[in-house]
């Protein structure tokens, strides 16, 4: 039997909702001690029963000395949060590397939507698969012989997703008066931010319709088509790992190489975030755009809905950095990638300018990239998902066991000690 009564780990901000609670709670059942801490109302309500809970109420200026004065008191071994990019985040995980402390990054899943992204140190941009070539991963990959599982059904996470957004909102707009210090690391108020999700709630059946009549429009039309796949503005992997710092930025660079370089009679799809709320006016800015570049007739704006039905016609697809790029590339679609992104390696993402890719793509190496799909299910992507509990249930699974292990999931498989991974199963 293994001994964890020396792991003590310290939990900052997490996905909205109660995984971290319920990640948590397992964590003590296997003998280590939790503690969280908490910078606002809503990170209070969903770390339900409140043990090991410790209000921060301090400002950010404060913070790095406070983390600090906290691994001291409390024997902290390892931390644990969602996204490494936000500044709590950031200074913490700075410090805990100089302290030698383990470091738990939880992602939304680089093969969503029916996978979690687990890795140590850092994701997206600061993951360990930016320096990992195809090639190595081949040489991890020689010694295992995993059948590579297709994705089911998702665990309908999306309005899981969107209400507990709107809710834990609700709590830092009317119950954060304990935490005066708090600071969103987002550019708009907590107000703005509770009005947009929701609003998003509300117009969600709008919206269905909306997307549904765009999408016949578009698969009807009998036209070939393109397909650029837009994020949320203010999201990390858009703000920290792309030459962008607007979204209007990338609208505009990829209508002027569409109006350029793409066949007079192509079209050209802009498919939205499927959690897009406004924030950004992004239709009348491709409107706007494609009307002075002479092709507003052949310009389309979807918003958000499964991708699938879509990538199965297009030609091509373009995006600053997207999770979904990868299920571009699993379809053996042409991609062009803007920003800094873990699947961006020269055997399947071009890197040709963008009017010429438009004009004359190029075919990704299909067998590279099922290699490197395949050292991700070995590795960092973990069956489940944050926000409903079928997926919760899924992933607690497997993810307590692959933190408590002295080995992070890619240095596992390539000195040959990765743990036994699950079957991807529906779970009901």
């Amino acid at each position: 039997m293994t001994d964890h009564t020396a792991k003590s780990f310290l939990f900052l901000q997490g996905p909205h909702g109660p995984f971290f609670h319920r990640l948590g709670k397992m964590l003590r059942a296997a003998g280590a001690k939790v503690q969280r801490v908490g910078f606002n109302a809503g990170d209070r309500a969903f770390w339900f029963g409140g043990a090991g809970y410790i209000p921060y109420r301090g400002t950010p200026d404060d913070w790095p000395a406070t983390f600090r004065g906290l691994v001291a008191e409390h024997g902290i071994t390892d931390i644990v949060l969602y996204g490494d990019t936000r500044p709590i985040h950031a200074h913490a995980i700075d410090a805990a590397k100089a302290l030698g402390l383990t470091v738990h990054v939880f992602e939304e899943g680089y093969l969503r939507p029916f996978w979690v992204t687990y890795e140590r140190d850092g994701a997206n941009g600061h993951s360990k698969l930016m320096r990992t070539s195809v090639e190595d991963m081949r040489t991890a990959l020689a010694q295992t012989d995993l059948d590579v599982p297709e994705a089911p059904a998702h665990w309908g996470d999306m309005r899981h997703h969107v209400f507990y957004g709107a809710l834990y909102h609700w709590f830092v707009l009317f119950r954060n008066g304990e935490y005066r210090g708090f600071e969103t690391h987002r550019e708009l108020s907590v107000l703005a931010e509770a009005a947009l999700y929701t609003r998003r709630l509300l117009l969600m059946p709008y919206i269905a319709v909306d997307r549904i009549l765009a999408t016949r429009r578009i698969k009807t039309g009998g036209f070939p088509y393109h397909i650029a796949l837009l994020q949320l503005e203010h999201d990390s992997s858009f703000q920290m790992h792309s030459p962008f710092t607007r979204m209007e930025e990338f609208l505009t660079e990829v209508i002027e190489g569409f109006a350029r370089g793409a066949p007079k009679h192509h079209h050209l799809v802009f498919k939205a975030h499927p959690l897009e709320n406004g924030r950004s006016p992004l239709r009348q800015i491709i409107r706007r755009v494609a009307t002075q570049q002479g092709v507003f007739d052949r310009v389309h704006y979807v918003r958000g809905g499964k991708l699938a039905a879509l990538l199965d016609h297009a030609r091509t697809a373009v995006t600053v950095n997207s999770t979904a790029g990868q299920q571009v590339l699993h379809r053996g679609i042409p991609l062009k990638v803007f920003g800094d992104a873990v699947y961006s390696k020269p055997e399947f993402v071009s890197d040709l300018p963008v009017e010429t890719f438009f004009a004359q793509p190029t075919r990704p190496d299909n067998r590279a990239f099922k290699d490197y799909r395949r050292y991700l299910l070995e590795t960092s992507q973990v069956p489940g998902g944050f926000y409903s509990a079928r997926g919760r249930r899924q992933l607690l699974r497997q993810v307590v066991d692959m933190m408590l292990d002295p080995h992070d999931p890619y240095d596992a498989l390539r000195s040959g000690k990765a743990p036994p991974r699950q079957q991807l199963r529906v779970v009901k």
